[in-house]
């Protein structure tokens, strides 16, 4: 498969500095890495706060910045196997392949115990210039790269949801559910549903899910959600202690982005709970920290980036055990890339859009 030298790319200079290329520089193949012609990419949260200029991502007093222009954005992506290094092994041209978020560097203490997903130097595709993202015709995938087959039959709607729901997975097993569990996930919707369609595996006792748009509420009941619930239209943190016999539940996570839905959590979960965050907040989020400590003694759990998911979470959407139906809402071509991130926001009630090539 011959690569050209130049590509149509989405390339960011700058806070709110989009622009679309035309004949943008295609990435070389350096004997280490894996070239990629992108068949789709979608429109992450991430992304849309990325470009809404959110401290989480270009930094502020309290954190630095992680993204570092010129990049091509979209890290929800997959494709076609466009050319290997000399060094590669296990990958062929012509394979259908995806891998995690994370560019490892391979040579940090995360790295070489194990723990790759927070490498230190922290290396991620679609917020740096030198890991570039899907949403451009090809990609570059470098040296340590954690890279996946992706079935040739699984369709794009299906495909993905992969990086998402590995995510998605990672949260979930953060909280340990056991079988007398009531876990409440806050958000449905991309991460959300992929949380509540695996949680759903674990076969907890009850799995309540909050949202604010009804249509959402509704797929998340397809999903596999026992109980729904809109924080707009009802007391939700009385109705859990309510279902609970006054205590809370035992498990509450957070994929949101919504710096109320953590107020909440925290509130409605019983003493000795856990609690799993995994949001892009666009905004500062305030909490009284005595409630995890004095009063409650919570176990308050991160979630970063999907290590060791994305197997599971390819053979699960596969055989359907992950559902993804009606997943992606709709599909831009990469020129209309303004109008995909548009309808990527919600408004429209979409769920997941995707750009194509």
């Amino acid at each position: 498969m011959s690569v050209p030298k130049t590509m149509k790319a989405l390339v960011s200079y700058g806070k709110g500095e989009y622009r679309l290329e035309e004949n943008y520089p295609t990435p070389t193949c350096g004997p280490d890495d894996v070239i990629i012609k992108t068949e789709a990419c979608g429109i992450c949260a991430g992304d849309l706060k990325c470009k809404g200029e959110a401290a989480m991502f270009w930094g502020d007093d309290v954190q630095p910045s992680w993204v570092k222009p010129p990049f091509i954005p979209g890290h929800e992506f997959y494709g076609i196997v466009a050319a290997v290094g000399e060094n590669i092994k296990g990958v062929a041209i012509g394979d259908r392949v995806t891998a995690d978020q994370i560019a490892p560097c391979g040579e940090c203490r995360f790295c070489t115990t194990g723990k790759y997903w927070m490498c230190e130097p922290h290396g991620i595709f679609g917020f740096q210039a030198a890991n570039n993202g899907g949403m451009a015709e090809y990609v570059r995938y470098p040296k340590y790269s954690v890279i996946h087959k992706v079935p040739k039959d699984l369709p794009m709607g299906a495909a993905l949801m992969i990086e998402p729901y590995g995510c998605a997975k990672h949260a979930v097993d953060r909280a340990n559910i056991q079988s007398d569990d009531v876990v409440v996930i806050a958000g449905s919707g991309t991460l959300g549903l992929g949380m509540i369609t695996y949680a759903h595996m674990r076969n907890p006792a009850k799995l309540i899910v909050l949202d604010m748009i009804e249509s959402r509420l509704e797929k998340a009941k397809e999903f596999g959600a026992d109980i729904v619930m809109n924080p707009g239209k009802e007391d939700v943190i009385a109705r859990v202690k309510e279902l609970t016999g006054g205590y809370g539940c035992d498990v509450y996570i957070n994929a949101t982005g919504y710096p109320p839905a953590v107020v909440t959590g925290l509130t409605m979960i019983r003493k000795l709970g856990r609690y799993v965050e995994f949001s892009v907040f666009s905004e500062a989020t305030t909490v009284d920290w005595s409630i995890i400590g004095d009063r409650k003694e919570l176990d308050v759990l991160g979630a970063h980036l999907s290590p060791y998911c994305f197997p599971f979470v390819i053979e699960n959407i596969a055989n359907g055990n992950l559902k993804t139906s009606g997943m992606v809402t709709k599909s831009f071509p990469l020129d209309k890339w303004e109008e995909a991130f548009d309808y990527a926001g919600g408004k429209h009630g979409d769920i997941k859009v995707a750009i194509t090539f």
